[in-house]
């Protein structure tokens, strides 16, 4: 990682991503937040330096961006950053803490971030913006859309699909063979044993829609 960096976003998410990218000694210029209180301060030693606009003073070549916007819920916020930085030029790096463990033929699309502990195993394919969270596992060739948040401890097993954004709750598992459809939750703790449509929240074991 020879660009310097810019994150974007100062919350809780973008504290982890500091600590990873000081581990591959990364060159962190900054960090943006739309708080103009805090302006001027720093997070972890890491100067905020204004709000997103702040980055187009920079050439598209001459830094890349990490996303530390987090994702709680299905909301767009998080692709959205992407989406508007990427129809300026910018290049997202990828954040992989030291910790992971990633298999032979993973494939890791752009922008994704891969947290302390998280295991991926082979032929995997991760797609862009994504985030696959502290000790969440994926198993083998499982298919992981764009813009898809695998929480803390998640289990995903074998040959699993998920479309694009995606929130897979803390602890949840989804067994073999699944598809989780586009813009869906899984709640925490589910055990998912059955395709989730598109859009709707499951929760429970064994999960079941609980909004639609």
């Amino acid at each position: 990682m020879q660009k310097p960096i810019i994150i974007l976003g100062a919350g809780g998410h973008a504290k982890v991503l500091i600590d990873a990218l000081q581990y591959q000694s990364a060159n962190i210029l900054g960090v943006t937040d739309p708080d103009p209180e805090l302006h001027g301060k720093d997070v972890m030693g890491i100067p905020i330096i204004g709000d997103d606009n702040s980055i187009l003073q920079y050439g598209v070549n001459d830094i890349m961006l990490v996303n530390g916007m987090g994702k709680v819920n299905c909301s767009n916020k998080r692709m959205q950053i992407y989406q508007t930085f990427k129809e300026r030029g910018y290049i997202f790096a990828k954040v992989i803490h030291p910790s992971a463990v990633i298999s032979t033929g993973v494939y890791l699309a752009e922008g994704v971030h891969i947290m302390a502990g998280a295991i991926i195993q082979t032929l995997a394919t991760i797609g862009v913006n994504t985030i696959i969270n502290t000790r969440a596992s994926i198993d083998h060739e499982c298919i992981i859309g764009d813009h898809v948040h695998i929480a803390p401890g998640a289990t995903i097993s074998g040959g699993v699909e998920i479309g694009d954004n995606v929130l897979i709750g803390a602890g949840a598992t989804i067994i073999q063979g699944i598809h989780v459809g586009a813009s869906s939750v899984v709640g925490a703790g589910a055990v998912v044993t059955k395709d989730v449509r598109e859009g709707v929240t499951v929760m429970g074991i064994p999960a079941r829609v609980v909004s639609a």
